[in-house]
């Protein structure tokens, strides 16, 4: 039996994940993803763009390799997300008339190639044409116009577009990595896939994803997503706070935030301390644990303010039924939905990839995976439309030669 391979790799800016899974061809078994196998390592030449191609080319490598040895299989090409201030979304609406009575699957492509027909700088490139809304003849709220009667088809689509030269550049570091980029994905449409629901997205939920240099907002309503925004600050914005609080080098603030951060700072005990290194080598000094969380908590207090101004500003927090659900690497600190919780006043939870997964699908439920278990899921839905996006793999035979030679290359 054929094995359906999809890989994909998150290449952010402090580590990059790669996540391998199988797709069965068996229309009799039941549609998850088997995750088999996952694999990271310390981002270098990223800062939310490539900074060094050759550096950057290593972190892919050594991710992918480290998924397809766990894996026993090899893949040549993946789903890659990208991320950054310089990506930019707007709505543009098609209209065309109807060939016959009824709307045919061909009528929807058109009015899909007349919404995507804008006219982009040299330097842009479109990522994704997400349809939002139909109307025809005027009722408006239609989800799926095919079939219907009707004389006049209008869409608005979202469209995601970025900076050429950036897209191309993360190319550039998978290709030489050895991998083809099958598609590049926005990462934040990547995230949501893996940890909202589709009942979240119906009643409304807007996702959060905290990275380190940067946070993804992915707004959802009816169904539909409604708005996508890149935020200038992340994980890493706390930890210079605490470098400048504490007085200690950026690998030990960062340091101390993993191992003693608390995002809300009711929860710490007043009397406890931790110990921190001192101002000369070999000395250290014992700081209140509830310093270092009163300075967790001020910083991100003020980013989940700047969220819900954002949201505000669009016109969707009240529509946000389901909450927040908050994810990344950078939102795991203790405390930090509560936090959330008291800032936004709506029901915030953790989100972590797990629904549609199995096999190792323990492996990739930490919400520093959601970008990367995403990215598979997308390909897989991917698959499902176009039969294409795929690497195959004979079972048996195959990958035990690939296995194999793993351990001697």
């Amino acid at each position: 039996m054929r094995s359906i391979l999809i890989a994909g790799v998150d290449l952010g800016t402090t580590k990059t994940c790669a996540v391998i899974a199988e797709i069965h061809e068996d229309p009799f078994l039941r549609r998850d993803l088997k995750i088999l196998g996952v694999g990271q390592a310390p981002s270098v030449g990223m800062r939310d763009v490539v900074t060094h191609i050759e550096d950057a080319t290593k972190s892919v490598k050594a991710a992918m390799e480290e998924a397809e040895l766990m894996a026993g299989a090899k893949v040549d090409r993946v789903y890659v997300g990208i991320s950054g201030e310089h990506v930019r979304a707007a709505t543009s609406p098609g209209v065309v008339a109807v060939m016959d009575d009824e709307i045919s699957a061909l009528d929807l492509e058109r009015v899909h190639e007349v919404a995507r027909a804008v006219a982009h700088p040299p330097d842009r490139e479109l990522l994704h044409a997400i349809p939002q809304d139909y109307i025809v003849d005027s009722r408006h709220g239609i989800k799926d116009p095919v079939g219907m009667v009707g004389t006049r088809l209008e869409a608005d689509v979202y469209l995601v577009t970025c900076t050429s030269s950036v897209a191309d550049n993360i190319r550039k570091s998978v290709q030489r990595a050895g991998y083809r980029v099958q598609e590049l994905v926005l990462e934040s449409l990547a995230a949501a896939r893996s940890v909202l629901t589709e009942d979240e997205k119906e009643v409304g939920v807007a996702m959060v994803e905290i990275g380190a240099c940067t946070t993804n907002v992915a707004v959802y309503c009816d169904g539909e997503l409604r708005h996508l925004a890149v935020l200038p600050f992340g994980g890493a914005t706390v930890t210079n706070d605490l470098v400048r609080g504490l007085s200690i080098p950026f690998a030990e603030a960062k340091r101390a935030k993993e191992h003693f951060g608390v995002a809300f700072a009711q929860l710490v005990d007043p009397q406890e301390t931790v110990e921190l290194p001192g101002p000369s080598p070999g000395q250290v000094r014992h700081v209140a644990r509830e310093l270092i969380a009163h300075v967790v908590e001020q910083r991100l207090d003020e980013m989940f303010g700047l969220v819900q101004a954002e949201l505000e500003a669009e016109g969707l927090f009240d529509k946000l039924g389901a909450g927040i659900v908050l994810t990344g690497g950078a939102s795991t600190s203790y405390g930090t939905v509560e936090l959330a919780q008291q800032v936004f006043a709506v029901p915030v939870r953790s989100g972590v990839p797990g629904e549609g997964l199995s096999v190792l699908a323990d492996s990739v439920g930490r919400p520093k995976f959601a970008t990367a278990a995403g990215l598979v899921l997308y390909g897989a839905d991917r698959y499902d439309e176009t039969g294409d996006g795929a690497s195959t793999l004979t079972s048996g035979l195959v990958s035990k030669v690939w296995a194999w030679l793993k351990e001697f290359l």
